[in-house]
């Protein structure tokens, strides 16, 4: 379950918003009812933003398929229907 705050509350108890989001996790801070902000701590925040290869780069390092690689299909017919 997700914690949230209202921002008026999230003011006032600050402190205990931080507490849990060190203990807790994820703290959801909401704003005329819809969600605005995320308190959570430095060591998730450092994993969101680690040195994670692009997608890009991700897809090119996958292991490559050779030259004469052929895929063979089922040679299915379609079925009769009566019209």
């Amino acid at each position: 379950m997700k914690a949230s705050w209202k921002l008026q509350d999230a003011k006032a108890q600050f402190s205990k918003v931080v507490e849990d989001a060190l203990k807790i996790g994820p703290q959801y801070v909401t704003k005329r009812g819809e969600n605005a902000v995320v308190i959570l701590s430095v060591q998730e925040y450092e994993e969101l933003i680690s040195d994670k290869p692009s997608f890009k780069d991700f897809l090119l390092s996958c292991p490559k398929m050779e030259a004469d690689f052929e895929i063979e299909r089922q040679k299915d017919y379609p079925r009769s229907i009566e019209l």
